[in-house]
């Protein structure tokens, strides 16, 4: 079963690499980016589209990184905080301090 599932991972990644591939050869026609100031970029296709991509994710990782450091540092300051398991061990559990119905 293991074996089934590692060859139809392979299949999936061959498959996505080959239309990757037909993509890249079907797009080689060159590409002109115009930027500010009569500034331009002469470039095929593929190359275009594979650097806004790029640079998407760059700018999506770039946006999160402040929220993911403010995370791991809630996350270190609980974890120094916390009291330690047998700190909670007074005798009762938390389920038999809940109240029941009449």
């Amino acid at each position: 079963m293991k074996r089934l599932l590692r060859l139809l991972q392979w299949l999936l990644k061959a498959a996505v690499f080959f239309t990757l591939f037909a993509f890249a050869l079907n797009n080689q026609q060159e590409t002109r980016v115009n930027f500010f100031f009569s500034t331009h970029w002469s470039a095929p296709t593929v190359l275009v589209v594979l650097s806004a991509f790029t640079l998407g994710v760059v700018v999506g990782v770039l946006g999160m990184v402040p929220k993911w450091w403010r995370e791991r540092q809630a996350v270190k300051l609980n974890l120094n905080t916390a009291t330690p398991p047998s700190a909670h061990s007074s005798g009762s559990s938390p389920a038999s301090e809940v109240p029941r119905g009449i």
